[in-house]
């Protein structure tokens, strides 16, 4: 087996692994909030996203655009149809998903509510942590999802500037 598709076979088993997981933990906890349980998971994820993503990004760049460019590269490395779009008129970052194998997972099982929510909240706490070790204001906008019927999903990258 060539390692493109070893790397392919280890992301479809990291998916499926999320959802047997998720599956036993409701099982051994059945009082649990589904949607909670899985963004805490996101939040993991999210935590562990920051700290490599901080390490990753030159301070004296724009930290958007890294951030952007990380995303995909991210993506890619899990096997998701990504790609930076570059940077809108107003100066923020994109980057487009154009096919997500998370978003069929999610549709197969069921649980497409759990889709956006969960991408969005696993961007949340990673631009949290990204931002709490560099001291900025990273922000993202999701614009279109695929679990609400386009294309894609689009989301953009910028800096906030301080209200200092």
């Amino acid at each position: 087996m060539d390692d493109g598709k070893k790397i392919r076979v280890m992301a479809a088993i990291m998916r499926a692994s999320h959802f047997e997981w998720r599956r036993a933990a409701l099982a051994m906890a059945p009082e649990l909030d589904p949607m909670e349980l899985v963004m805490r998971f996101w939040s993991e994820v999210g935590d562990d996203t920051a700290r490599f993503y901080a390490g990753k990004i030159d301070p004296s760049k724009d930290a958007a655009e890294q951030v952007a460019r990380l995303v995909v590269s991210s993506s890619l490395a899990m096997g998701e149809d990504a790609q930076y779009l570059g940077a809108s008129e107003d100066g923020r970052h994109l980057v487009a998903h154009n096919d997500c194998p998370w978003y069929h997972w999610h549709r197969k099982e069921g649980l497409l509510a759990e889709d956006q929510a969960g991408c969005d909240h696993w961007l949340e706490t990673t631009l949290e942590g990204v931002n709490k070790a560099l001291g900025i204001r990273l922000r993202f906008e999701t614009v279109e999802t695929l679990p609400c019927g386009a294309k894609r999903c689009l989301r953009k990258f910028w800096i906030e500037e301080s209200e200092d």
